[in-house]
Order: structure tokens, then sequence, then C-alpha cells
């Protein structure tokens, strides 16, 4: 007789299955032996396949369980592996940080002296060109006055020159008349 190798189980052990090496006679009065014995061969063969379809099932719940482990192990890998580059992200994310700050400040007063410069220089131009605009009023003023005073200077040399003239000529009078005194 042949035995089949059986897993652990609760069930207790069934007897072997009667095979095929049994001599003809001893099978042909089992078959022809009545109801009874058709029955118990028939469950014989029934509790075959159901003991051939629990090994299936268990055999196939294995598989699925190692493979279940084996997704959860792989998932585990990959969290693993994403939680490390996360650090390391951050990491670079804050050397990152720490170059661009020391810059950020220095470009950030860099801005706030030109920004305070250019409102010096705007307020330094309109002074300009108020003083420039008071300039040029001032040379029109000095020029136009330049100009009045040289006609009051042509006006007064020719008021004295004719001035001088009259009084020469006064004088001439008074000499010729001093002149026909005498």
């Amino acid at each position: 007789m042949d035995t089949i190798e059986q897993p652990p189980s609760s069930t207790p052990p069934l007897p072997p299955p009667h095979s095929q090496a049994q001599p003809p006679r001893t099978q042909l009065s089992q078959h022809l032996s009545g109801s009874l014995s058709f029955s118990s061969h028939l469950s014989m063969d029934d509790e075959d396949v159901s003991r051939s379809a629990l090994t299936t099932y268990r055999a196939k719940e294995e598989e699925i369980e190692k493979r279940r482990m084996d997704v959860k192990e792989r998932i585990m890998s990959q969290l693993t592996r994403v939680e490390e580059e996360t650090k390391r992200l951050a990491l670079i994310r804050e050397e990152l940080e720490t170059l661009s700050d020391p810059m950020g400040k220095e470009v950030t007063v860099v801005r706030k002296k030109i920004d305070t410069i250019s409102k010096d220089l705007k307020l330094l131009g309109q002074i300009c060109q108020k003083k420039e605009k008071e300039y040029k009023e001032a040379l029109e003023a000095f020029n136009e006055k330049n100009k009045e005073k040289a006609v009051l200077v042509n006006k007064l040399t020719e008021l004295t020159a004719e001035s001088e003239k009259l009084r020469m000529k006064k004088l001439e009078e008074l000499s010729k008349s001093v002149e026909s005194l005498q």
C-alpha cells in the first residue's frame, strides 16, 4: 500500500486509499459487495478529494501569505528608502537656505542703500534744479542790472560831458564878462 503524506492538521488521520495494486478479485468483490461497500468506497474517494482540496487550499493560502509578506517587505523597504530620501532632501534644503541666506542679507542691505541713495539723488536733483533756476534768475537780474548800469554810466558820462561843456561855456562867458570889465 502506498502512503500519502498529510500536512499536519487537527483532523484525525484517514486510512490510506486503496491502491490499484490489489488483485482484481479483491476489487471485484469489493465492488460487488453491495451498496454499503459502494458508499464506503465513494466516501473514501470523497475524503481523498476533500483532503486533496484542503491540501491545495492550504498550499494556495501559504503562497498567498508568502506573496503578501513579500509585498509587505518591499513596501517597508520602499518606505524606509522614501524616509531616507526625505531626510536627505531636508538636509539639502537646509544647506541651500544657509547658502542663500547670507547672500540674501547682503543683497537686501545693498538694495536698501541703493534705495536710500536714489532718494537722496532725487532730492539733490530737485535742489540742483531749484538752484539752477535761481542762478539763471539771478544771472538774468545781474545782466539786467549791468545793462541798466551801463546805460546809466553812459547817461552820466553824457550828462557830465554836457555839464562840463555848459560850465565851460559859462566860464568863458564869465571870463569874457570879467575881461570886458577891465
